[in-house]
């Protein structure tokens, strides 16, 4: 209203200078009049004001500090600077985004989880195929086992005819259905079953693909075992079971036992995942799974082993998850922080955690960092959880630095348009959700002789006065100048304070950062595909294996450092962004610059594959491959 009585009012008098002599002495009066409303809307406007700066902010428990419930002052140094007599029509910036209003209660946010409270029960069962109990019995049948003949399959091996004899020949029947013939992930129809040959209500098949790639670690993708997992939960949520029993038709070598179990708990426990956290209802689609039997020949010890192992991966990939699907009001990094320690009190023998204020960060230089978090009313969080194997003594320290951006606006190069993908980017922390996905992992495997440190520098890049520019110039930890030619280039900024400090201050020698960095690398390998960059055969070599055990994928990318030319700048040590072309492996080489020499490191991006775009949920990618590089680092000397 203020506003636009000035506009109006100018409006007038410019009018006026016309000449006009008759109109002015009406319009005179009118000006006076305008005036009035004018220095009394700015005098209530002040009085609301003042009114409205005190709130009453009723933060949850924290393990951040004493703080208690108090009358605050939306007060700051920071606030906006305006016009005399004119209060501020926004507020102050820092208002910390905890202070809310009745519509929005502290008592919802306080019911978000980190991980499931509950997970269906996976265990072996050394019973045969006739006491099988439940309601669903899921055959693991390779293709060998099939014979197709045009559009008509069959059953083909002598050991299932038998079964399928036994069972009264529901496999024929599933078989003559049509649609499935063995191949790796797929699934048969669901058949009643009321005759002998097992105790189970439901028979179905699952296809493990060709008998001589039965192994725990692929080449490309998800292991058979992994596939099974999965579809066994499919199926069960689909058709609403309760209690499924599974049996592989050809038992895998007795070495890849154990692994193979582990990947069929870990599948299964994923396989049925939805989001329901936000939502009032329960889901009607909702699986109802609450126990899995797996009949395989392998001993009590060596089960236990690896059931343990395969629910950890799960627990991690959800950790993960949950992060990632989280709303950025609900995911802020505060939230993270909170996860970190949620992680640390759960393994507290393994696990300590410190996460620096932003006075702290200030302290230690970290310009870059702060630059970026700089326009956000959130605080910023900078994490370090840090893994000590028991006993205390580690040959090797390593780091994984996951980036942070619980929400990115793109700043003054604001994302705007089709294809800029705002709304999604809540999965900007997409890399400190594996990151602490990883950590859950490793909490709960505790492999020696390896110290691990866990490192997010978490903010929010946002739209403010105060804050970050184009143009400006930030000075990193390790004293190297960025001009920042787009502020949508935040993630490597924040990145370099981070891995500034797993090295000057963690005193590591092997360091991997993983991060939604580019939407180059989108555009190079797709939305499954994580891009891998590093200058160290060995550490490629060993992400690799990591990569195929967890059944994650990523390919290695060249680090063409001719492209850094482009990065160079006339005022600064570097700029944030380069040329157009080659964005994954500009952004990669800037990063490079804040790797000491004799630190070896690798950079993955995974802007891709942490979200699954055609069902709108988080995938949890990272956490598994991140766990298994980090336990292959206390076994390699």
């Amino acid at each position: 209203l203020q506003a636009y009585i000035v506009i109006k009012l100018s409006q007038f008098h410019q009018f006026l200078s016309t000449g006009n002599v008759d109109l002015r002495s009406s319009l005179d009066a009118h000006s006076g009049m305008a005036h009035g409303i004018l220095t009394r809307s700015a005098r209530v406007t002040a009085k609301l004001a003042a009114r409205a700066r005190w709130l009453i902010w009723a933060p949850a428990p924290s393990i951040f500090g004493g703080r208690t419930t108090a009358s605050v002052p939306l007060t700051s140094s920071n606030a906006h600077r305006v016009a005399p007599g004119f209060a501020s029509p926004c507020g102050p910036i820092g208002i910390p985004r905890c202070v809310r209003t009745a519509a929005a209660s502290a008592a919802s946010i306080k019911q978000v989880t980190f991980e499931p409270d509950t997970l269906p029960f996976v265990g072996l069962s050394t019973s045969g195929l006739d006491a099988a109990e439940g309601d669903l019995l899921v055959l693991a049948v390779t293709e060998e086992e099939f014979a197709t003949e045009g559009d008509v399959t069959s059953i083909k091996s002598e050991q299932l005819r038998q079964l399928d004899e036994s069972l009264t020949g529901v496999l024929t029947e599933i078989v003559a259905w049509g649609g499935f013939d063995g191949k790796q992930g797929s699934s048969s129809r669901v058949v009643r079953h009321t005759g002998p040959g097992t105790k189970a209500k439901h028979v179905a098949m699952v296809g493990l693909g060709k008998g001589a790639k039965l192994t725990a670690a692929a080449d490309w993708g998800l292991s058979p075992f992994q596939a099974l997992g999965s579809a066994v939960a499919t199926l069960a949520k689909t058709n609403k079971a309760v209690d499924v029993a599974v049996a592989l038709l050809t038992q895998p070598d007795p070495v890849l036992r154990e692994p193979a179990l582990s990947q069929i708990v870990t599948g299964t426990l994923l396989g049925g995942y939805e989001s329901s956290r936000f939502k009032s209802k329960k889901s009607p689609t909702a699986s109802k799974l609450a126990s899995v039997q797996v009949l395989m020949d392998l001993d009590a010890a060596a089960a236990d082993a690896a059931v343990a192992r395969g629910v950890a991966a799960a627990r991690g990939n959800l950790v993960t998850r949950y992060l990632v699907e989280a709303p950025p009001n609900v995911c802020t990094p505060t939230h993270l922080a909170e996860a970190a320690a949620h992680i640390a009190a759960k393994s507290p023998d393994v696990f300590t955690l410190k996460v620096y204020e932003k006075d702290e960060c200030e302290a230690m230089g970290m310009g870059c960092y702060l630059g970026v978090a700089e326009a956000s009313a959130e605080p910023p969080k900078f994490i370090h959880l840090k893994y000590s194997p028991k006993g205390g003594s580690a040959s090797r320290k390593i780091a994984i630095v996951g980036k942070g951006l619980t929400f990115d606006s793109g700043g003054y190069n604001l994302k705007a348009g089709a294809g800029s993908m705002i709304e999604l980017m809540k999965f900007d922390m997409g890399g400190a959700g594996a990151t602490l996905g990883a950590a859950c992992i490793l909490g709960e495997l505790q492999p020696d002789d390896v110290e691990i440190h866990f490192i997010i520098a978490s903010c929010e890049n946002m739209v403010a006065g105060a804050g970050l520019r184009p143009g400006d110039i930030l000075t990193a930890a390790n004293g190297k100048t960025v001009e920042v030619n787009n502020t949508d280039a935040e993630g490597r900024l924040t990145l370099a304070d981070a891995m500034w400090f797993a090295q000057e201050k963690c005193g590591v020698t092997s360091m991997v950062d993983i991060a939604t960095l580019t939407g180059a690398c989108i555009i190079a390998l797709g939305a499954n595909i994580a891009g891998l960059f590093t200058p160290s055969d060995s550490l490629a070599a060993s992400l690799t294996a990591a990569s195929k055990a967890a059944g994650e994928k990523i390919w290695r990318m060249p680090m063409e450092e001719e492209y850094f030319e482009s990065l160079k700048s006339p005022v600064a040590d570097m700029k944030n962004t380069g040329a157009r072309y080659g964005g994954s492996i500009s952004a990669a080489l800037f990063l490079k610059q804040f790797v000491k020499e004799g630190v070896e490191w690798a950079h993955l991006d995974v802007a891709g594959p942490v979200w699954n775009e055609k069902l709108g949920l988080p995938t949890g990618f990272g956490a598994q491959l991140l766990a298994e590089w980090a336990v292959a680092q206390g076994v390699a000397k």
